[in-house]
This record gives structure tokens, C-alpha cells and sequence, in this order.
């Protein structure tokens, strides 16, 4: 089977790639540009670990042919660090043992970045729902909420302007 040469915005980056028309994003991202935080789990799009945002949006990277998404912008989990930063959720995560065996944690914190973007104080039930396709068998749940809740204060939470600080004197 020949290769087809195409382009993908993944992380912010254009990456031209060679890709057998069978292989699937998963596949993509993983074997030919090394990007392995995205997880292969159920190949039926029933685990979640391999979510990455496609525009934005929660999508299973083991259902999705990369011809088909080749003018969206594709973020992995790789992408979500800034000048060094982690993305709060990935804090609150690792402050919160949100984290079990950490296998599914890339899926989950996607389509939870995907969910603040979307709504930025989600309630329980909304959290809930907005992962609900993915799959964690190390945890009970209850952190991983409870990191998404916290990662949704941090991110909402007004931005001191500096007044009455100790660095005014």
C-alpha cells in the first residue's frame, strides 16, 4: 500500500506526514510523530484513552482517519503545557492523586480542558457527563472530579490587581 503525503496542525505545529490510508490519528500521532501521551486502549472508541481535541472538541483518536481531519487543529496532550506551564487541570491532577496507574489521565484531562473551555464552572453532573466516555479502572472517580472542580476555580478565579500587596510599599 503506497503512503499519501498530507498535513496536520497538531499542537500548533504543521507536520507534513506519510500516512498509509488504513492508519488511523492514533496511529499517526503515535508511530510517526512520536507523540505517545496519546493512549492506544480499546480500538472501539469505548475507553477514552486515546481522546485529543480536534478544534476544541473531545474526539477518539482510534476512529478517526487523519484525511478526514486534516484542517483541524489537533491537540494531544503534549500541547496543553505553555511556555513551560502545565494546563491548571494537569496541576490540579498530580496536587490532587486525580491519577491512578495514569494510563487513562491523558484522555480524561482533554476532555475535561474541553469542558472548562465550554463551560467554565461546570457542575458535578456536567463533569460527570463530560467524562463520561472515558474510562479510568484504577479509580473510583472521586478525585478525578474533584480536580476538574478545582481546576475550574483556579481558572475562573478573579486575578489580584496588585492593590494593598507588599509590593506596593
Amino acid at each position: 500500500m503506497q503512503r499519501q503525503l498530507i498535513t496536520l496542525t497538531v499542537n500548533g505545529e504543521r507536520r507534513e506526514v506519510a500516512v498509509l490510508p488504513h492508519h488511523t490519528l492514533l496511529e499517526v500521532l503515535r508511530e510517526d510523530l512520536g507523540l505517545t501521551g496519546t493512549k492506544h486502549g480499546c480500538e472501539l472508541g469505548e475507553c477514552g484513552a486515546c481522546t485529543v481535541l480536534l478544534d476544541g472538541r473531545p474526539a477518539l483518536s482510534c476512529l478517526t482517519l487523519p484525511l478526514a481531519v486534516q484542517d483541524c487543529e489537533i491537540t494531544t496532550i503534549e500541547g496543553l503545557e505553555r511556555n513551560g506551564k502545565l494546563h491548571p487541570l494537569q496541576e490540579t491532577f498530580a496536587e490532587l492523586g486525580a491519577a491512578q496507574c495514569g494510563y487513562c489521565t491523558p484522555g480524561i484531562i482533554l476532555a475535561g480542558v474541553a469542558l472548562l473551555e465550554e463551560i467554565p464552572h461546570p457542575s458535578l453532573e456536567q463533569i460527570k457527563e463530560a467524562l463520561s466516555g472515558n474510562l479510568c479502572r484504577c479509580t473510583g472517580y472521586t478525585a478525578i472530579y474533584a480536580a476538574v472542580e478545582e481546576a475550574a476555580r483556579r481558572m475562573t478565579a478573579p486575578i489580584p490587581s496588585g492593590k494593598g500587596s507588599d509590593n506596593d510599599a
